[in-house]
């Protein structure tokens, strides 16, 4: 630890943020025991650094006298307090719990004593203790939507007409980064916060952390700054690849790495897949509170690396090839894996609204996903969501939630046709959402930003207008299959029929090493597998989509005996 110049000083105004969110709690003295074997008390004093946000610390702290400041960089890079740990209190947040560089930067604000454990261990403590890891796992995935909704972290500063703009911004918010977005276009800061760094306007879309300064980086680059995982895979060999990290995918890596095998999940954006943008999944056996599905990605990408599992973002599969028993999988940027068996969990992606004009505002008032990120862009105002599903339906309970009426367009004339009847009945409840059903949208109204959408009820043919910023679209899916393409059979829609629907007649893909019957969850080639919301009359559930990643395993394991 360093002494720091411009530490936070302890004022009569500095008080102990209160626990009201539950992500500040206290250990016990037992849990403080449990700790402190393999880590050591120290003396700290007024202005002390203990964490530096954008530098990795190899340490995990807790307050055992005294008082730390947590302090996170405004536009200007002046330190702005966000919360203030005494006596008993832990320090961090997702980012230490990954090995990722943190979002804030903690500094001591009066002299006190800390215990300082390696961060390696308390990852080990919180993989094994239960209570422990409930206690810090709970509180540092608070943390975390706290620093998203305080605007920590990084800046990204570019035009909303920017592809490369939305899709840093998209990056950002479906890897949970905690950031801000600075409109070229609108905010005053973001000329001035380009210009402290030397920097054009021509030169955005830029990525600003601390003093680093990334200019229209790849989303790898990006993902290396914070610490993702993004790794060189070239010539690695392993025993399972799985391309996709969404609930099948997390669910195969879990299984396959414990169970013993070498085992690689890549992922083009984020862990979670399109469950990581619900906002909270309510049926899923276990959580009976809920969870949201960026919560449920996080924890099993955690469990996951429990069991050595290696899970790759930024990493796009282009092709896949066979041959002698073992299976290509090549990547984006002339990486490639060798691997026994593949697990095909690349799921769907929404389908987006066809409607005049639309496009101009994708990403900016038109959304395909409804988390805090989104929550925030929406302010108060009245929102429009389009579809009948699931999607759609915990889109509807979450926006309304934040206390923002919303209207639900619906094509169908029957709500419950599509959508869970809890979800059903919730929405039926709720004065400020209001339904149309038989209704679509014609067209969207706006110069630079969206004003208003149009709709049509199909029974009436009433054209009527919603004033409206925020338009959600969660109208199904397509999968992820192009660059499948003469490599496994595909269904007429695109997704991947397995088992016994994989081979029929006419079908020159079909392939089995053997003379033998495929395995339920097989493709038209051996040793490939599918799983999840990509394969063919699937069930578009999480839980579903769950228990086919960790059926591919056993599988997978009976395949490579034969």
């Amino acid at each position: 630890m360093s002494r720091v110049a411009k530490g936070a000083r302890r004022s009569p105004r500095l008080v102990e943020t209160p626990n009201t969110s539950g992500a500040y709690p206290r250990l016990s003295d037992d849990q403080i025991a449990t700790l402190q074997v393999g880590g050591h008390r120290r003396a700290v004093h007024r202005g002390e650094l203990l964490v530096r946000e954008g530098h990795r610390s190899d340490e995990f702290f807790v307050i055992l006298r005294g008082m730390a400041a947590i302090t996170a960089q405004d536009e200007t890079g002046t330190p702005r307090l966000i919360r203030v740990h005494g006596p008993r209190r832990f320090l961090g947040e997702l980012a230490d719990l990954e090995g990722q560089a943190p979002f804030y930067t903690a500094v001591m604000a009066e002299d006190g004593e800390v215990l300082a454990v390696p961060a390696k261990r308390v990852r080990r403590l919180v993989e094994h203790d239960q209570a422990l890891s409930d206690l810090i796992l709970g509180a540092y995935l608070m943390r975390r939507s706290l620093l998203i909704e305080e605007g920590a972290g990084l800046r990204i500063v570019g035009s909303c007409y920017s592809p490369d703009t939305a899709r840093l911004r998209e990056f950002a918010a479906r890897n949970r980064l905690p950031h801000r977005w600075l409109d070229l276009d609108r905010d005053r800061n973001a000329e001035r916060l380009v210009r402290r760094f030397g920097l054009s306007t021509e030169q955005t879309p830029v990525v600003i952390w601390g003093d680093q300064v990334l200019r229209n980086p790849t989303t790898s680059e990006l993902a290396r700054l914070v610490g993702l995982p993004v790794g060189d895979t070239a010539d690695q060999e392993c025993d399972v690849v799985i391309v996709g990290a969404g609930p099948a995918g997390l669910a195969a890596a879990v299984y396959g790495a414990s169970d013993g095998l070498r085992t690689v999940a890549l992922e083009l954006t984020a862990v979670g897949g399109q469950a990581g943008t619900s906002s909270r999944i309510e049926n899923y056996l276990g959580f009976p509170a809920g969870i949201s599905g960026l919560d449920l990605a996080e924890r099993a990408a955690l469990q996951a690396d429990k069991f050595a599992a290696r899970i790759t973002v930024s990493a796009e599969a282009t092709a896949l090839e066979s041959e002698g028993g073992r299976h290509l999988v090549r990547l984006a940027d002339d990486t490639c894996v060798s691997c026994r068996a593949v697990v095909l969990a690349v799921g769907a992606r929404y389908r987006m609204l066809s409607v005049p004009g639309i496009a101009r505002f994708q990403g900016n008032g038109v959304y395909y996903a409804a988390t805090h990120q989104e929550a925030l862009m929406c302010g108060t105002g009245a929102v429009v969501i389009v579809g009948g599903g699931n999607s759609a339906g915990q889109a509807t309970v979450f926006l309304a939630s934040h206390g923002n009426p919303v209207h639900l367009l619906v094509r169908s004339d029957n709500l419950g046709k599509s959508m869970s009847r809890y979800l059903v009945d919730r929405i039926r409840q709720d004065p400020r959402v209001t339904v149309h059903l038989c209704t679509e949208v014609r067209e969207t109204c706006g110069d630079d930003e969206l004003k208003a959408v149009v709709a049509e009820d199909n029974r009436s043919g009433r054209r009527f207008q919603i004033n409206t910023s925020s338009l959600f679209v969660f109208i199904g899916a397509t999968p992820n299959t192009g660059w499948l393409n003469g490599v496994v059979a595909l269904d007429d829609h695109g997704f991947i029929p397995t088992g016994a629907d994989a081979f029929y007649p006419g079908n020159d893909l079909q392939q089995l090493t053997s003379p033998r019957r495929p395995f339920p969850l097989e493709t038209s080639r051996s040793g490939i597998f599918a799983a999840g919301d990509v394969r063919s009359r699937s069930v578009k559930r999480v839980a579903s989509a769950v228990g086919e990643g960790s059926m591919t395993i056993r599988q997978i394991n009976d395949y490579l005996s034969i």
